[in-house]
């Protein structure tokens, strides 16, 4: 792909990795991956907008390209908005489109709610922004699975084996209909979970998704979501871990924002439903730029 730009800024606890792709004339769109602790996609779709606008992606520190420091201070929600801000300065982004995926809608609200100048518009991609609810959507979930892969779940959780290959096998099982649903795994995603930061994961998060052990397990958003007054889309898949349910109620709490539902996707779009993830992300750019006044 033409016109990659890769580099390393240095923010609290290291340096981080960025790469921008594109050099199209609209307003930038910078992207906040998943995780607690995961990285940038190579072959995120969304790169294919780098025609129409820059399309920035850095992995978070603690993950990916970047430094990797083991002090679990670092950890909080509060260092990564802080992250996310000095991102922004080193790049000299005075305008841009925000999207967040995952654990990343969690921070993109979070640096939303410091009331940051600059930012056009917001997607939040397969929201978590109510940790105690995800879990609760998550248990919910398993419920529909046989008996012996809920058994293996709570067992392990209860017994700390969650290394464990049983453990490894039903959650195999769970993320193949709620994560990902293309089968088999495309090569990249088998290694990026293999990449993962678990001691980020696991400080922030907890052993799985099924329960919240971490810093993050009190994380609220919803009654701030108020707060957000710029455009707001929110987007999950049909059988996404981040429940169309949920979803829609995080859109209605946010002043005239829009909900959309890929129908054939869980928590991946952009892999699941590459082309339909950058036509509804074009499209809501594209619109919020020919807004009058814009």
């Amino acid at each position: 792909m033409e016109d990659v730009t890769v580099g390393h800024i240095e923010v609290n606890g290291g340096n981080v990795w960025y790469r921008i792709t594109g050099k199209g004339p609209g307003i930038p769109l910078l992207v906040l991956h998943g995780g607690p602790g995961s990285k940038s996609s190579d072959s995120d779709p969304l790169r294919q907008l780098g025609t129409d606008r820059p399309v920035i992606q850095y992995d978070q520190l603690g993950s990916g390209n970047s430094d990797r420091p083991t002090d679990n201070s670092l950890w909080t929600v509060e260092r990564f908005v802080e992250e996310l801000e000095q991102v922004v300065e080193a790049l000299g982004l005075e305008e841009f489109h925000l999207l967040g995926h995952s654990w990343g809608t969690m921070l993109a609200a979070s640096y939303l709610f410091k009331n940051p100048k600059g930012v056009r518009s917001v997607i939040f991609s397969g929201p978590a922004l109510d940790a105690q609810r995800w879990e609760r959507d998550q248990r919910n979930l398993l419920k529909e699975f046989p008996k012996d892969i809920q058994e293996t779940i709570e067992h392990s959780e209860r017994e700390g084996t969650t290394d464990s290959a049983e453990y490894n096998e039903a959650m195999t099982a769970y993320y193949k209909r709620h994560m990902c649903r293309v089968d088999p795994w495309p090569e990249e995603l088998v290694e990026d979970m293999k990449q993962m930061n678990h001691q980020v994961y696991n400080y922030m998060w907890g052993a799985s998704e099924f329960t919240v052990t971490g810093t993050l397990k009190h994380f609220d958003a919803t009654d701030r979501l108020g707060e957000i007054k710029i455009p707001a889309l929110f987007t999950c898949g049909r059988y996404d871990e981040a429940t169309p349910e949920a979803t829609e109620y995080y859109a209605g709490l946010v002043p005239d924002a829009e909900f959309h539902v890929f129908e054939n996707s869980s928590h991946m779009p952009g892999i699941e439903e590459p082309e339909a993830y950058v036509e509804v992300v074009r499209e809501w750019v594209n619109r919020q730029e020919m807004k009058p006044g814009a």
